[in-house]
């Protein structure tokens, strides 16, 4: 027998010493009232309740819904009062059989602000969600099966204490179960968590080919955290973010600059006009164009220049030497015929009258 054969005898006696090891024997009696035990591959059971509290706008919801969507292990629940005490949830989670929980409170119709908790036991942290743009953006292009599990990819920025343990409960609520039966047993895309500025940006990718080539599917937000808190929706502090400025004071800086612009120039044009002096250069006419209406501008230095040539012929007219000097028009007449009459009047002889010259040799000359 050659090598090939016995080595895959081998490993076939292997896997069958596993299969008997893994099989329990029958015991030798059996009541037929016993149930058999059924063999379960489910043994992860996290459920995840994702919810909103009244107050938050379309498009916070569609972000809600597709989070849904993403996690197959997600059950869904009604909207919350703000004024309840939020340690209800726990009790809401407890009967959904939830032991994980997002919730979605909004604020000023503007502000979004999200909680997610280990149910009962803690932590929890509390985000401001940022730049939200969900699935139906018709920039993210990428598409994957419904129910798939994902690939969860964090950045090496995570290995402070608190960025560990933010880590280890994103671990938590969005990885989805093996053999979940809402879920797909293919890994398509990529949840990617990354920092950058003090702020965490989640980011949901398509996986278009093994060799790496990525396809943006949605939803894509930034989460601020703010506080790590010990229990579920209560507790002592255990974090807080020293860098994180409230969305209101921000705008309210914003305001205080634009008008900090605005009287600085005021300061500008005061300056300006105490500082100027009494006396600046000649400007040219030529440079009046570009400072009005130009067609205006040249109608009046084209009437100006005709002012003047009209006053210098007036002042050539009325030289001493050019007193007499007639400015008539010439006359249609020509130079011959008004010779002619001049002559005739004085008695002249024209040039028919004209006797003919004698000369020394007594022939007439014609």
């Amino acid at each position: 027998m050659t090598k090939k054969k016995l080595l895959k005898r081998k490993l076939k006696e292997t896997e069958a010493k596993q299969v008997a090891s893994d099989e329990k024997a029958l015991p030798s009696t059996r009541f037929s009232d016993e149930p058999e035990e059924k063999k379960t591959k489910w043994i992860n059971k996290t459920r995840v309740l994702v919810f909103s509290a009244r107050g938050i706008s379309y498009r916070d919801r569609h972000l809600m819904k597709d989070l849904r969507s993403i996690m197959p292990h997600s059950k869904e629940e009604n909207k919350i009062e703000k004024r309840d005490n939020w340690t209800i949830i726990n009790e809401m989670c407890e009967m959904k059989n939830c032991d994980k929980c997002i919730l979605l409170e909004g604020r000023r119709k503007r502000d979004l602000y999200m909680w997610i908790a280990n149910v009962p036991t803690g932590p929890c942290a509390n985000f401001l969600v940022e730049s939200v743009f969900t699935m139906g953006d018709l920039k993210l292009t990428g598409n994957c099966l419904k129910g798939s599990r994902p690939l969860l990819s964090f950045d090496g920025n995570f290995s402070s204490p608190h960025y560990s343990l933010l880590k280890e409960l994103f671990t938590q609520v969005f990885s989805v179960p093996n053999h979940h039966p809402k879920s797909q047993p293919f890994f398509d895309h990529v949840l990617t968590f990354s920092i950058h500025d003090n702020r965490i940006w989640v980011r949901n990718f398509q996986i278009l080919t093994e060799s790496g080539a990525l396809a943006e599917i949605g939803p894509r937000f930034v989460l601020n955290p703010i506080k790590i808190f010990e229990g579920s929706f209560c507790g002592a502090t255990l974090w807080e973010n020293p860098n994180y400025v409230t969305p209101t004071s921000f705008r309210r800086q914003l305001k205080l600059a634009a008008a900090g612009k605005y009287l600085n120039r005021k300061q500008q044009k005061e300056q300006y006009e105490l500082n100027k002096p009494e006396k600046s250069y000649e400007s040219r006419t030529e440079d009046e164009i570009f400072s009005n209406d130009a067609k205006l501008v040249a109608e009046k230095i084209l009437e100006e220049s005709a002012k003047n040539d009209e006053e210098n012929q007036t002042e050539e007219k009325w030289k001493p030497g050019k007193l007499f000097k007639h400015n008539s028009k010439k006359s249609s007449i020509p130079k011959l015929k008004v010779n002619k009459l001049k002559r005739r009047k004085q008695g002249g002889k024209t040039s028919k009258n004209k006797k003919p010259k004698k000369t020394k040799g007594g022939k007439k000359h014609k």
